[in-house]
């Protein structure tokens, strides 16, 4: 008898490339829920709101060191409540950082209305506010996600 393994055709039954799809469908859901791509973006979002609230204290200090321990502002003292910072509505802080201490002031990276143009029009979507107490200056960012309080106090 002879037996003619040529005539056999080859390739993947119909049951083999059902389970092979379903395995890498299974695979991928796997990644995409481990990495959850919103957490990510939202904990980019407070890791700017960190360094932003950070370079507002930075400022401010520079501001104090520079005035021999005053801050010193055409707006005034610094709110003892949090105040937005902002042109309207808010503690006008533009005029007293800009150009000497930066060449902007950067908005909360999703705050609702967060902005910043120039020093006539911007809402920076952060706080900011001094302790009538000890004198300490402290910058928040309300909009914080994940449930994290983001906050700087010098």
């Amino acid at each position: 008898m002879y037996l003619n393994f040529t005539a056999m055709k080859k390739g993947f039954t119909l049951i083999e490339l059902l389970i092979v799809i379903a395995l890498i469908a299974i695979l991928a859901s796997s990644i995409i829920i481990g990495l959850n791509p919103a957490r990510q973006f939202a904990m980019a979002r407070n890791a700017q709101r960190w360094t932003h609230t950070n370079s507002y204290i930075r400022m401010i200090q520079q501001n104090i060191a520079d005035n021999n321990g005053n801050w010193t502002c055409a707006t005034g003292a610094l709110p003892e409540t949090a105040t937005n910072i902002a042109s309207t509505n808010g503690y006008d802080i533009c005029d007293c950082l800009l150009p000497t201490y930066s060449n902007a002031l950067a908005p909360d990276p999703s705050a609702s209305g967060a902005f910043y143009t120039d020093c006539e029009n911007y809402d920076t979507g952060y706080s900011i506010s001094q302790s009538a107490a000890d004198g300490r200056i402290t910058v928040t960012a309300p909009s914080a996600e994940l449930g994290q309080t983001i906050g700087v106090t010098q």
